[in-house]
C-alpha cells in the first residue's frame, strides 16, 4: 500500500513491453499511485526534464539504449541523480545486477514479476527515499541556524569591540574638546563639572562647587532673566536647551558661551537630570560680526557691480567662475547660479579662441594686466564682439589668486565699423571700376561700329568669318564692362511689379533639370501673401542662378540646397545693425546650402569684383559683385551667414515699395532706316569714336559735324542751330561734361533733340535728370544697328 497519505506518488514505468506495461499500471494505479510510461530510454530521459517522479521501473532490455544507459544518463544530470531506480530484468546475473547498481540503481526486481514483492520494493524505496529527504532538509535547516548564530555572535563581539572603541574615543574627546561639561541633578540643584573648566573660566573644578546659585553669579546680570526663561522652557516643553549668553571669568572679563543641554525623564516621566556641554564662542563671535561687516561691504560693492551694464566676472587660475554680475547675465544669458563654478573656457569661447586665451594668460603673468578685443558666444551660440580688460588679482602675501575680467559688448560697433570699410572700400573699388569701364566702352564702341563698316567692305567668305569672330568678342568684353558697371553703379532695367514665388519656380525648374542629384532641391515659398516686389526680372533671375551656382560649386560632393522666401519687416534696431537696410516692409529671397561654408576672413572680401577662390578658369570673380550691384539697383541689400564646413546662406533682401517708370519706346525690332541728308551733331571727346560715327552716318545719308568737347560743341550748335536736327553728346568729357553742354543747348534751344551716349549709365536715371531733351541715351559699345535705329526714332519725334 501506498505510505504516502497527502498525495499520490509518481510512478516512471520505462518498458517497451506492452503487456508488462499494463500489468505494472494496473497494480500501482489500484493502490494510489500516479503512473508516468516511457516506451524507451530516449523517451524517459526526456520526460524526466519536466515531470519529476519519485521512483523509475526501469527494464534493462530495450530498443535504441538500453536501461543501464538510461541509468546512466539519468544519474549524470544533477536534476534526476537523487530519483530510486529500480531495474526489471528477466535475466538473473549477478554481473549485471553488479552493473546495474554501479550505475546508481538501488534495486532488482527479476521477472516474472510478484505483485506483493513489487509493492513491497517500491514502498520501501519510497520510504527511504522520503526519509533521507526529510534528513536532508533537517540537515540544512539546522546548518542554517548554526551559521545564523555564528553571525549574531560575530556581530555580537564586533558590536562590543565597536562599543570599546567609542567609549576610549569619547574619553579622549572629552579631554581634548576644550569644552566644560556638565551634569545637573534637577533635585539636589548640584552640578558636576568636567572638561576644560579651568581653560575656560580660570576657576578650578573645587571652585566651582555650589550648584546652581554659584553658576547663576558668574552670568552676566543682564542674561541671567534669558537663562532662567530658557530653563522654564525646557522644564515646559522637555525640549534641547539651547542658549548664548555671557559668563565672568575668574580675571573679571566676560567671555560669551554657548551652552547646550539635554534633559533625561525619572520613571514618573519628570525632568530628573540635563547634562550637557558649554563652548567659548567669543572668538567665533567677533569673526562673525567682522564677516557680516565684510558680506555687507561686498553687497553694497556688489549692488554696484550689477548697476553696470558691463559683464564683471572673477575666475579663479584655473578658469572656474566665481563672480557673475548682472551685466553678464545680460549680455551672456547665463543666470548667475548657472555660470558660477563652470569652467569660463568652455562657457564663453569656441575651440579655435582657445590658443589666443593662452597667449593672454602668459601676458597676464608677466605684467598683470591684459586688455584687448575677444570673440565669445553666448548662451544661445550667438558670436559677439567684447571689449576685454583682464587684471591679476594677489592675495595678502602677493601670490596669484584669481582673475578680475571686465567686458563690454561691442558687437553692434564691431559690425557697424566693418559694414562702413566695407562700405567704404566697394565704394573705391566701384568708383574705379567705373573709370575702367567707361575708358573700355571709349575703346570697344569704335571697334564694334568698325566691324560692321569692314563687314559691308569685305563680302568674302573668310573675312565674315574673321569679322563675326572679332565682333563676338567685342560683345562678350562689352557683357564683361556691363557686369563691373552693375557693381560699381548699379543699373536700371524694365522694372515692373514681380511676384517673388514666379521668379523661384523658374529658378527651381533650372536647377532641378541641371544639378547634379546628389544635391537635393527644397523650396519654401508661402502659398498666399507673400508680398510683390519691382524689380527687373531678368537682373533678378540673374542674381538667384549666380547665388544657387555658388551654393552648388561649394557642394562638390551632394547635399541640401534650399531656396525660400518670406516677407520681412525691418525695425529700427536692425536698420541701424546694416547700414543698406532701411525701416519698412522687404520680402527677403534666400539660397542656403550645406557646403564648405567661408572663414570670417573670406566673407569680408567676397563681393569685390575679380576677387574668387575658386581654382584658375572657373570663375571670374565677378558674380557676386554683380549680384551685389543688381541688388542696389533694386534699393535692397544682402547678407551672408556662413560657417566653415556647415554651409552658406545668402539672404537677399528686397524693398515692396519701389516704384520705376519704364521706357519701352526702344522696344521691338525695327528695319534699319538711312537719312534724308539731316545734319547731325557729334559730341565726343574720342577722336576714334567721331571718326567711325561720322563714317557710318554719312554711309547712311546723314551730314555730320563733329565737337571734340562741350564748348566746341555750344559754338557749333550757335552756328548751325537751324540745320541741326540731333546732337549726339557724350555724357562723360574734360572741360564740359555732356549734363552741362545739354543743359547750355536747352537755353539756347529749349526744343533741341539730344541723345545721350555714355559708358556708364543707362537710360532711365540720365533721362531723369535731364529732362525731356534727351529723347533716349545710348549705352557704351553700341552698335552701328543702335545708333540708327535711336537717330531715326528721336529725328521722328514731335
Amino acid at each position: 500500500m501506498n505510505l504516502n497519505n497527502n498525495e499520490k506518488d509518481v510512478i516512471l514505468i520505462v518498458d517497451d513491453n506492452p503487456i508488462n506495461l499494463q500489468l505494472l499500471i494496473d497494480l500501482l494505479e489500484y493502490y494510489g499511485f500516479k503512473v508516468l510510461v516511457a516506451e524507451n530510454g530516449i523517451n524517459a530521459v526526456g520526460m524526466v526534464e519536466y515531470a519529476l517522479p519519485d521512483l523509475i521501473l526501469l527494464d534493462i532490455l530495450m530498443p535504441v539504449i538500453d536501461g543501464f544507459e538510461t541509468c546512466r544518463l539519468l544519474k549524470s544530470n544533477s536534476a534526476t541523480q537523487d530519483i530510486p531506480v529500480i531495474f526489471i530484468t528477466a535475466m538473473n546475473d549477478k554481473v549485471d545486477k553488479v552493473k546495474g547498481l554501479n550505475l546508481g540503481a538501488v534495486d532488482y526486481i527479476t521477472k516474472p514479476l510478484e505483485h506483493e514483492e513489487v509493492l513491497a520494493r517500491i514502498n520501501t524505496h519510497l520510504r527511504l527515499r522520503n526519509l533521507t529527504k526529510t534528513l536532508t532538509e533537517q540537515n540544512k535547516r539546522l546548518e542554517m541556524e548554526i551559521l545564523e548564530r555564528q553571525q549574531v555572535e560575530e556581530k555580537l563581539r564586533c558590536h562590543s569591540d565597536a562599543l570599546d572603541e567609542w567609549n576610549n574615543r569619547y574619553q579622549a574627546l572629552i579631554q581634548a574638546s576644550g569644552q566644560i561639561l556638565y551634569d545637573w541633578h534637577m533635585h539636589t540643584n548640584d552640578i558636576q563639572y568636567g572638561g576644560n573648566v579651568e581653560g575656560i573660566l580660570g576657576y578650578s573644578i573645587p571652585e566651582m562647587l555650589g550648584g546652581l546659585n554659584r553658576w547663576l553669579e558668574l552670568i552676566h546680570p543682564d542674561d541671567r532673566n534669558l537663562f532662567n526663561e530658557e530653563v522654564k522652557r525646557v522644564l515646559t516643553t522637555k525640549e534641547r536647551f539651547h542658549l548664548e549668553f555671557r559668563v565672568c571669568r575668574k580675571n573679571g572679563t566676560y567671555i560669551i558661551v554657548e551652552d547646550n543641554g539635554y534633559i533625561f525623564l525619572d520613571s514618573t516621566e519628570k525632568v530628573a537630570r540635563m547634562a550637557g556641554f558649554i563652548i567659548d564662542i567669543t572668538e567665533q563671535q567677533a569673526a562673525l560680526r567682522e564677516r557680516k561687516e565684510a558680506e555687507q561691504k561686498i553687497r553694497e560693492q556688489a549692488a554696484l557691480l550689477d548697476i553696470t551694464t558691463d559683464a564683471i566676472i572673477v575666475q579663479n587660475l584655473v578658469n572656474q567662475i566665481q563672480f557673475w554680475n548682472k551685466g553678464a547675465e545680460h549680455l551672456y544669458g547665463w543666470m548667475t547660479e548657472e555660470a558660477i563654478g563652470k569652467n569660463a573656457n568652455q562657457l564663453l569661447y569656441r575651440k579655435q579662441s582657445l590658443c589666443e586665451l593662452k597667449n593672454i594668460q602668459k601676458i597676464l603673468a608677466e605684467s598683470g594686466s591684459w586688455q584687448g578685443e575677444l570673440h565669445q558666444v553666448t548662451k544661445q551660440s550667438k558670436e559677439i564682439i567684447v571689449a576685454s580688460r583682464w587684471t591679476l588679482v594677489n592675495d595678502d602675501e602677493g601670490q596669484a589668486k584669481s582673475i578680475l575680467i571686465v567686458n563690454s559688448d561691442i558687437t553692434e560697433k564691431k559690425q557697424l565699423e566693418a559694414q562702413f570699410l566695407r562700405a567704404q572700400r566697394m565704394e573705391s573699388l566701384g568708383t574705379l571700376a567705373s573709370g575702367i569701364a567707361h575708358d573700355l566702352n571709349n575703346a570697344l564702341t569704335p571697334i564694334m561700329m568698325t566691324v560692321q563698316l569692314l563687314e559691308a567692305k569685305l563680302p568674302d567668305e573668310k573675312s565674315q568669318q574673321w569679322l563675326t569672330i572679332m565682333e563676338t568678342n567685342v560683345k562678350r568684353a562689352a557683357d564683361l564692362v556691363k557686369q563691373v558697371l552693375w557693381f560699381s553703379r548699379g543699373s536700371v532695367g524694365n522694372f515692373k511689379p514681380l511676384q517673388v514665388e514666379n521668379i523661384i519656380s523658374e529658378i527651381e525648374n533650372i536647377v532641378k533639370q541641371t544639378f547634379s542629384r546628389a544635391i537635393e532641391i527644397r523650396i519654401e515659398v508661402p502659398e498666399q501673401n507673400l508680398w510683390n516686389i519691382f524689380g527687373d526680372a531678368t537682373q533678378l533671375h540673374q542674381v538667384l542662378m549666380n547665388l544657387c551656382i555658388n551654393a552648388r560649386d561649394a557642394m562638390p560632393h551632394g547635399g541640401i540646397l534650399k531656396i525660400y522666401a518670406k516677407n520681412f519687416w525691418i525695425d529700427s534696431y536692425y536698420a541701424r545693425m546694416n547700414i543698406d537696410a532701411k525701416v519698412g516692409s522687404y520680402v527677403m529671397i534666400g539660397i542656403c546650402d550645406t557646403g564648405t561654408g567661408m572663414a570670417r576672413e573670406i566673407v569680408d572680401r567676397i563681393f569685390e569684383p575679380f576677387f574668387t577662390t575658386k581654382e584658375l578658369g572657373k570663375g571670374t570673380g565677378l558674380g557676386l559683385s554683380t549680384v551685389l550691384g543688381i541688388i542696389k539697383s533694386h534699393s535692397g541689400f544682402v547678407n551672408v551667414v556662413t560657417e566653415v564646413g556647415k554651409g552658406t546662406e545668402f539672404q537677399v533682401c528686397l524693398p515692396i515699395t519701389q516704384t520705376i517708370d519704364t521706357d519701352e519706346k526702344l522696344a521691338g525690332n525695327q528695319e534699319l532706316p538711312s537719312g534724308h541728308g539731316e545734319l547731325i551733331l557729334v559730341v565726343d571727346d574720342e577722336d576714334s569714336i567721331r571718326e567711325v560715327t561720322k563714317t557710318w552716318l554719312e554711309k547712311n545719308a546723314y551730314r555730320v559735324l563733329v565737337a571734340n568737347d562741350g564748348i566746341d560743341a555750344i559754338a557749333l550748335y550757335a552756328e548751325h542751330q537751324q540745320e541741326i536736327s540731333v546732337v549726339l553728346v557724350d555724357m562723360m568729357m574734360p572741360y564740359m561734361d555732356g549734363p552741362t553742354t545739354i543743359n547750355v543747348l536747352k537755353k539756347i534751344n529749349p526744343d533741341i533733340k539730344v541723345i545721350g551716349v555714355s559708358g556708364l549709365a543707362f537710360n532711365h536715371e540720365m533721362i531723369k535728370n535731364l529732362g525731356n531733351s534727351v529723347k533716349t541715351l545710348l549705352s557704351k559699345p553700341y552698335t552701328s544697328n543702335d545708333l540708327l535705329i535711336n537717330l531715326q526714332m528721336v529725328i521722328s519725334t514731335k
